[in-house]
């Protein structure tokens, strides 16, 4: 338990992009996803037939994480940087940072609606967005 306290206190002095990125290395590293239950990601290769009862699961999702693909035009760049700034609450440079490292998640476990919401937003200004 000791390491796992040390863990969270290395991992709260790290920015919120750096979260982000841990996330991701994290995932690829697992081969897991931090947008759906655990559970389920070690229970769909075991059930087998009930592989499509997982499916309608995914689909029939409450949250969603909004991840910035890339940009549909270099011109476009600005615009997006302001809208993830807005979106994620993140200073103009760690907001920079994410749009350049694209793709990255903006925001996570945000409610099907406002999910579908802020990929409108996005999309509008020139990003190419995901919700997963």
């Amino acid at each position: 338990m000791a390491k796992i306290n040390d863990l969270i206190e290395q991992i709260k002095g790290l920015t919120v992009v750096e979260v982000s990125e841990l996330v991701k290395a994290l995932e690829e590293e697992f081969g897991v996803s931090a947008a759906a239950p655990v559970a389920a990601i070690a229970a769909a290769p075991a059930q087998g037939a009930a592989a499509p009862a997982a499916e309608e699961a995914a689909e029939a999702k409450a949250t969603y994480n909004v991840v910035l693909k890339g940009l549909k035009a270099d011109d476009k760049k600005i615009q997006v940087i302001k809208v993830v700034k807005e979106i994620s609450g993140l200073g103009i440079g760690e907001a920079k940072a994410l749009v350049e490292s694209a793709p990255k998640t903006v925001k996570e476990n945000v409610p099907t609606e406002e999910a579908k919401e802020l990929q409108k937003k996005l999309e509008e200004v020139g990003a190419e967005v995901e919700l997963a």
